[in-house]
Formats: structure tokens, C-alpha cells, sequence
């Protein structure tokens, strides 16, 4: 994958409006004057997924209180959502994109190396939106384990 489709820090967010897990819709500029932690991930229910989204539910307190909302977005349909919401109790928004198209306009969609192979798929990646709507933030090809704990050292929230 060339990076020409990725995002760097001091771009514009894209915006979007996609459902939530209740069918709702949730826009990125809903969340102007507020930082938002937008996290990709490839599917809900999966292990990594499931640790890298209990990992933002462990630490969300945190992160709200540092003025931080969180958004998860996959290309999961709404259903699939409820249920990863209701099984693992998370407690922020996760939002569907089964036509990847925010995925891919985002960079997190596209080519990436799984077991040693070329393949398509999401491209587990993290931004932190400013509340003025710039990237802060773009991580791409993160681990689902220990990111949580990274991207808080990062941001200056944990030691």
C-alpha cells in the first residue's frame, strides 16, 4: 500500500456519518470541540479486537476525563455491533461501515501482510482528531494488545 492514502498528522479529519450498534447515526463533526480517539479494527468478536476494544472500555474514564471520546468503527453491521456492545460491555460508540468506505478513506482499508501474504483488509489504525477536527494523532498498522497502554503514554495520560 502506498501511503499517499494515509492520513498524517495536521490533515483534515474526513468527516462521516455511520449507524451505531442501535442503527443511529453518529457524525464526526458531532464531536467538534472535543478530541476524539477514532480506532479501526477488522472485525468484533474476534481476540485482538475484543482485547484492543476492552482495552478503551478499561481506560475510557481515563480519557474522557483527559477530554477524550472514543469512536470504533469496523465493517461489521449493526447487528454484530449490538452484540460485541452487550457481550463485552463497552460503553462507547462503535460504528459500522460495511462498505469500508470510511475505512478506506481513512487509510485503513487496503493492502496489508497477514500470516506472510498480501491481502486486503482493515488495517487496524488509530487517530486522534483535534477538537478543531485536524489529525493529532495517525497510527497505522497497530498491535491490538498494549495499544490502549501506548497510545495513553502518548498522549501524556499515563506514566
Amino acid at each position: 500500500m502506498t501511503d499517499r492514502n494515509r492520513l498524517s498528522p495536521g490533515d483534515p479529519a474526513p468527516d462521516f456519518t455511520l449507524p451505531d450498534s442501535e442503527g443511529n447515526p453518529v457524525s464526526l463533526s458531532d464531536f467538534r470541540g472535543q478530541s476524539v480517539v477514532v480506532y479501526f479494527y477488522p472485525a468484533a468478536g474476534t481476540p485482538g479486537c475484543t482485547k484492543q476494544a476492552c482495552d478503551f472500555r478499561d481506560n475510557l474514564a481515563q480519557l474522557n476525563d483527559a477530554g477524550y471520546q472514543v469512536l470504533g468503527i469496523s465493517p461489521d453491521k449493526p447487528e454484530k455491533l449490538a452484540k460485541f456492545v452487550e457481550n463485552e460491555k463497552l460503553t462507547f460508540p462503535l460504528l459500522s461501515d460495511p462498505e469500508k468506505k470510511v475505512l478506506t478513506e481513512w487509510g485503513a482499508f487496503g493492502e496489508k501482510k497477514n500470516y506472510g501474504r498480501i491481502v486486503q483488509g482493515v488495517i487496524r489504525s488509530t487517530f486522534v482528531v483535534d477538537a478543531d477536527g485536524t489529525i493529532a494523532v495517525a497510527q497505522y498498522n497497530v498491535r491490538a494488545t498494549g495499544h490502549v497502554a501506548k497510545l495513553m503514554r502518548d498522549l501524556k495520560l499515563a506514566a
